[in-house]
């Protein structure tokens, strides 16, 4: 039995994992968040761990016999937060977590005092990074900078207090800014921009080996057998990834949640950070991933439901299904910038515009509107990744947009890539850690990374591709011309 453990931004995941792949029962305790500043956004560490404790004490409780075979855990979580301790292993102040935006004056710096960063880091300087944070804190904190012993990542945090160790991971590693990605290992000049050195990182060890054991005191407390296993882990995505089996060259998967990612692995560091691509390690060994993210992708679908006071996503997808396709192609266009874009614009002033509006615009057009501009967003950071060297196989929808069979296929179309929904809907990340944990036990990769079962399978459709071009094209050139007009937010 194998416990795989996500601590999200929102809740702390649980699974338990049978030796024959079957999620066998879960468990979970939602989070808060802090925003004592416009722009700020953190948790305390402390609270994660209490939340695992209960998460924890709740599986076992409901699942006695099962919980008690637990032979290795593995960890998932949120990239990026900062996590910095004392030299007795104290933590210092909250995490500052991914989503926070008060180093973006940081980010300026370090890219003008090291201008060959994105082609170490793989990535451009941005605030959601782990660097940044330092070097602000650094800068408005230095006496709190200059106790801090260890930066760990948050889920990294997790295995200090199951393990006592400090010990990190090549795919969470890559989200720092921090990581010579091609190398997969800490770079000295990139920790030297922040006031760091390697003194104060993780060990890194591959996310699918072991990592150190559970102290005797935990696993006493939690109902564990001594010496239990716990592996590497890997950030959210990349553990995403492996929970549906997406190990090898080319495979990869679409997620239309809020925010909208492409994620394809890669064989080799694939770096294109002009286009705002992230490229990282993934969480098994000799292998990479890249990603392209789009900031609104099923919030958009919330958004025009909302404005047009529709009964509900599912009677508007009705409504707008129901319209001819000459109706389609008359709907006006939309740019889904609703919060800014990353891929591959990196443009954090792009605004939402709709452009074509007529009289005979209706809740169904605007709909339409939205789920193409949407995908058209989508191919834009599929085409960045193409010019990275990226090839793009067969992909896996999840997330919320997945439900929609009409919007799936039109990305399919777009992308002139098959794609495929999934039995039992969503990647989880807890079910990649505990694959990863299954994996530090020893098993193959043939083994443990498989894919579940397909629901259905999208096929492109050429015609409808080519159809489509035109629109397309006037969508980057509505873009194109607009950006100058956007105003700083």
């Amino acid at each position: 039995m194998y416990l795989g453990i996500d601590l999200g931004t929102s809740e702390v995941k649980l699974v338990l994992l049978n030796d024959l792949g079957t999620v066998v029962a879960g468990s979970g305790v939602k989070l808060d968040i802090s925003r004592p500043h416009p722009g700020w956004s953190e948790q305390d560490p402390e609270a994660w761990w209490d939340a695992t404790v209960t998460a924890a004490a709740r599986l076992r409780a409901e699942h006695p016999q099962a919980w008690a075979r637990v032979r290795a855990i593995g960890l998932s979580g949120q990239m990026h937060g900062a996590v910095l301790l004392d030299a007795a292993g104290a933590v210092l102040r909250p995490a500052i977590l991914w989503n926070d935006t008060r180093s973006a004056a940081e980010c300026a710096e370090m890219m003008a005092a090291m201008p060959s960063l994105p082609g170490i880091a793989g990535n451009l300087a941005m605030p959601g990074f782990t660097a940044p944070k330092l070097a602000w804190v650094a800068k408005h904190e230095p006496a709190l900078f200059a106790r801090v012993a260890k930066v760990l990542l948050p889920k990294d945090y997790l295995r200090y207090r199951l393990c006592g160790t400090f010990v990190g991971e090549m795919s969470d590693a890559a989200g720092t800014l921090w990581l010579d990605v091609a190398g997969r290992c800490w770079s000295d000049g990139l920790l030297k921009l922040t006031g760091l050195d390697t003194s104060h990182m993780p060990l890194l060890v591959e996310g699918s080996a072991p990592s150190g054991e559970v102290r005797d005191d935990v696993a006493t407390a939690w109902g564990l057998s001594r010496g239990v296993v716990v592996a590497g882990g890997g950030g959210d995505n990349a553990a995403s990834a492996v929970g549906i089996g997406a190990v090898r060259p080319g495979e990869g998967f679409v997620s239309l949640g809020t925010s909208g990612v492409v994620f394809v692995v890669n064989d080799r560091f694939r770096p294109n950070p002009s286009s705002a691509v992230h490229a990282f390690c993934h969480a098994v060994p000799g292998r990479w991933h890249q990603m392209s993210v789009m900031l609104s992708a099923a919030s958009s679908l919330a958004w025009v439901t909302k404005l047009t006071g529709a009964g509900g996503e599912a009677e508007l997808l009705a409504r707008m299904e129901a319209l001819p396709e000459a109706t389609h192609v008359a709907a006006p266009l939309f740019l889904p910038y609703l919060s800014g874009e990353r891929t591959p614009h990196n443009d954090a002033n792009a605004r939402g515009v709709l452009f074509g509006l007529t009289h005979d615009t209706d809740a169904g057009a605007l709909a339409y509107s939205v789920l193409e501009g949407v995908a058209f967003g989508m191919r834009d950071g599929v085409e960045a990744l193409r010019a990275a060297g990226t090839e793009v196989g067969r992909l896996a929808v999840v997330g919320g947009g997945a439900r929609s069979a009409f919007w799936v296929q039109l990305h399919a179309d777009l992308f002139g890539t098959e794609l495929v929904t999934l039995d039992g809907g969503e990647a989880g990340g807890a079910l990649g850690a505990a694959r990863l944990a299954w994996l530090a036990d020893g098993a193959s990769e043939a083994d443990v990374c498989r894919l579940p079962p397909v629901r259905q399978v999208f096929t492109p459709d050429a015609a409808r591709a080519a159809r489509l071009a035109d629109r397309y094209d006037t969508f980057g050139q509505l873009y194109s011309t607009l950006r100058p007009h956007f105003s700083p937010r």
